[in-house]
Formats: C-alpha cells, structure tokens, sequence
C-alpha cells in the first residue's frame, strides 16, 4: 500500500474515532446554542453593503452549515463548492466549551518534556494547551486574562491559533464544522452559524461573511519551555475533557512526511517548497513572509535578527519539541524545535541576539533570554520582548492563505 493510501486511511480512522460516542459529556449537545459570533475574509471581495454593523447586534438567518447560498448573505469571500465534507458532522469532533486546568506544578510529570503544547499569555495568565488533547479536540472555547478566547488547533495543517471570540462586541463559541478549506479547519460560530477559515480568523461564507476576527500569539513550545516559562501557570487536564479519547497517541500517524501531499487538498502548491515543509510565517500589516524552518534552526538554538515591513524582529529557535504529526506517540516524533517571534526592541533599545547554549543573549545588555522572550539574568532580567503573532505551519497552508509570499530559505 503506497503512503499516500496509508495517510488516507489513518485520517477516515480518526474521523470514525472522533464521531465515535465513547463516553460523551452528560448533557452535551452536538447543536449547542449560542452566545454571538464574528469573522471576515480570504480575497479581498468586498459586499457592497453601506451600512456598518452595529456594535453589540449580530444578525438573525439562515445557517452556513445548512446552505452555503442565501440571499441573506454577504458575498462568500470564498468560492463555497472549495469547503468540503472532512467526514464528520458539525462538532463531531467536539470542542472544548467547559475546559478544566490544573496547576503546572501538578503536571510535571503527566506530559513528556518533548510534547508540543498550545502557549497563551495573556495579562499575566498563562496556559498550555497540549496538543495531545487539542488534535482531539481542534477548538477551546475559553478566558484567560479575563479575555474571551477560542484555541484552535489544525492538525492537517500543523498550525495553532488563538482568537478573541467576539463580534462586533457580542462573545460567542465557536464550534467544528467538519469541512475543510485547502485542508484546512472550518470552524463556526455559535451565534449566526457563519463559517470560518481557522488559518485565518475570516467569516467566509454566512451572515457574518467579511468579519475578521481578533488573532493572539499563541505558539506551540515544548512542555518543558512552557513549565519553565510559566511555572505558576497552568496547564489543560486530560483526566477530565468529558471525553474518553486515546489522549498522547496521535491519530494522524506519519502524517508529518515532506514526501506526501496534504489530505484533501485540491489546492495547487506551491513549487518553491515541498507541501509539507515546516514554515514560521509572519503578517505584519499588508506584508507577509515565510521562514524555511531549517533557515533559522540549528544545534541547540539559533537567534535571527531580521527586519521585515520596517520592523525589527528577531526569530529564537530552540531545541527540543517533537512534531506531534510523525510517531504513534504524540512525543515520538522527531525534533522541530519551538519558535518565538519579538521585536528586538526593548524601551527604545535595538537589541541583537545570538545563542548561547540553549538560551539567548543580547550584545547591548549582556541578558540572558530563554525562547519564551523572557530574559532570565543580567540587567533586564523580569522583562519580557513583545511578541509578534507567528504561524507554525506547512508550507501548503501559509502559500494558500499568503500566495505570493516571499520566502526565507537555508542557504
């Protein structure tokens, strides 16, 4: 059986496994009511529409999940025959809506130090969210800083991202559709039942199509950064999702193999990289670039100092997270490192950073600094570099949603 064909059948396993009703949560609901929703577009088609939206009403109507076609609707910012059927119903793989932490401290030795985890900040707050539920799972509906926040997780496109769940003012859930764009998440929000690209945080087809949701940084670390970065912080519980689900095994076994093309996806690709390479993708404004991971990875860490769209960053790459995509065991799979993305800038400061062991220092201070942006010694120790929302992704993903954009290749 060729590789292409094992893929096939490890993901319609995992979709039989997903729908699957082991051990449900009492009272859950597949069709959960809502609270109110957002998004915005993938093109730039606009609807022609005058009037803004108020702030604080979402609109009433037909639902995107029911017909992709309605004369209430905006204009699709997407052609609506390219989101197709991934197999399960709308939250079939069901999220997350009542999420249960515990302390970091408790956790140690739940996790392998190597396994990748979902990283949030937010006001002093900090959780994990590890891929080993998350690939399960797909979206938290959740607050951390007192902030209403939706953690979504793509495993057919390796990518993490957090948005503020709100439209228009009004805070919302957001659900699994069970389609897929350029195999690609889909997710909707509770409120209007818009549909909504998760690369993107865009409202594609629906009554809320041309919304565009609020995105914050939330990279994927290795357990063992998270519990040194955060160690007051916490952590999602595995023992009590609601759910019985083979939590640590990953269902997308082999998945993370440049040679195979992505599930799914009639997308054209690409030909300046493989499909399935790893990227660092940045947006910043209207500008957009991509960062072969084996550009800015090496030994045990690699600072790069880099200005991009009059911006002066700097990309901190660490050893020792595994691709959750690649072995049977989420933590199997070999080392791609944990990526941070900062401004380089500190009160003013420009700083230039280079590695040293597993950690950073900057010329100007002398700091010490660990891949989370905090620095650890010397005179700046306690301050943390402000982060640059990033995407973790494949290559596939980041040229549909960027096409055209410029990338930063090994030499």
């Amino acid at each position: 059986m060729t590789k292409r064909l094992l893929m096939t059948a490890a993901v319609l396993a995992l979709v039989a496994a997903a729908c699957g009703g082991a051990n449900e949560p009492t009272g859950a609901d597949e069709t959960t009511t809502a609270a109110p929703a957002a998004g915005e577009s993938v093109d730039e088609t606009t609807t022609g529409s005058v009037a803004a939206p108020a702030i604080g009403v979402l609109p009433e109507g037909p639902s995107a999940l029911d017909t992709s076609s309605s004369p209430e609707f905006p204009e699709p910012l997407i052609d609506p025959a390219e989101i197709i059927s991934g197999g399960p119903p709308p939250d079939g793989i069901p999220p997350l809506d009542e999420p249960v932490f515990i302390d970091v401290a408790d956790a140690l030795e739940i996790f392998e130090p190597a396994e990748a985890v979902v990283a949030l900040e937010i006001d002093g707050e900090a959780k994990a969210y590890p891929v080993q539920i998350m690939i399960w799972h797909e979206i938290v509906n959740d607050e951390v800083g007192g902030v209403p926040v939706s953690v979504t997780y793509c495993p057919l496109c390796n990518s993490a991202v957090t948005y503020r769940r709100e439209i228009r003012g009004v805070e919302t859930t957001f659900g699994t559709s069970g389609r897929l764009f350029a195999s690609a998440l889909v997710m909707y929000d509770r409120a209007t039942e818009t549909m909504w690209t998760h690369f993107d945080g865009r409202a594609v087809v629906g009554l809320l199509a041309g919304e565009q949701l609020e995105a914050i940084p939330s990279p994927l670390l290795s357990w063992q950064d998270f519990a040194d970065a955060y160690p007051t912080g916490k952590v999602l519980d595995p023992e009590a999702t609601g759910f019985s689900r083979a939590y640590g095994r990953n269902p997308y076994f082999g998945y993370d193999d440049a040679e195979t093309e992505p599930f799914l996806f009639t997308g054209i690709t690409d030909p300046r990289a493989a499909s399935k390479d790893r990227i660092v993708g940045v947006e910043i404004g209207d500008e957009a670039i991509a960062f072969a991971l084996d550009a800015i990875s090496d030994g045990e860490a690699k600072a790069t100092n880099y200005q991009f769209a009059d911006t002066d960053l700097v990309l901190l790459w660490k050893s020792g997270q595994a691709t959750a995509l690649e072995a049977d065991g989420i933590e199997g799979g070999r080392d791609v490192g944990s990526v941070g993305v900062f401004l380089s800038t500190m009160e003013g400061r420009q700083l230039t950073f280079e590695a040293e062991g597993d950690g950073f220092r900057d010329a100007e201070t002398g700091s010490l600094w660990n891949v989370a942006g905090e620095a650890t010694e010397g005179d700046l120790a306690g301050s943390r570099l402000e982060r640059v929302n990033h995407l973790d992704t494949f290559w596939f993903a980041w040229a549909t949603y960027q096409p055209g954009s410029d990338l930063v290749e090994a030499p």
